[in-house]
């Protein structure tokens, strides 16, 4: 896919976090595109974390997903996710083996918004090296820069 398709993608990413700040969760989203393009499943945060640690959207999509497709199919589709996927969800892309992700900002700069907010004591561990870790050759793709300013106008007023 060019750098266009991952943008329209990671367009609809922005949306789906939208969505899940509006609904109360914390604002960040995920979605799984098929071999074909077609977008299969989106997913944002679900119960602020606080209460479910393992809400985030990457790690909820992966539940789902796999239970829907067989990891043959998941290994050709893509996930696009608004923020680099933290330790955790890298580690459930890695199991639910998804072959490619597609991230817009990273971590570093989900830090710079978050801050010492308790609510997110981001991990300094970028997904590659948590995917170089492993036995299989997950591609990453990211951070897209020309999207920095929609996602982390999502992100405004919402961290302490």
């Amino acid at each position: 896919m060019s750098d266009r398709d991952h943008i329209r993608y990671l367009k609809r990413v922005v949306e789906v976090s939208e969505a899940a700040r509006e609904s109360g969760n914390t604002p960040f989203g995920a979605l799984l595109v098929g071999p074909d393009g077609e977008i299969l499943l989106e997913q944002g945060n679900i119960e602020v974390t606080e209460r479910n640690c393992t809400g985030h959207a990457e790690t909820t999509l992966m539940e789902r997903a796999s239970g829907l497709y067989d990891k043959k199919f998941l290994w050709d589709c893509a996930l696009y996710t608004s923020v680099e996927p933290c330790a955790m969800c890298s580690g459930s892309i890695y199991w639910g083996n998804v072959g490619t992700v597609v991230y817009g900002i990273s971590e570093k700069r989900l830090l710079e918004l978050t801050g010492d907010d308790e609510q997110n004591p981001t991990l300094d561990l970028p997904c590659r090296e948590v995917f170089a870790a492993g036995q299989k050759p997950v591609t990453v793709i990211g951070p897209f820069e020309e999207l920095d300013e929609a996602i982390v106008a999502v992100h405004a007023g919402y961290w302490t």
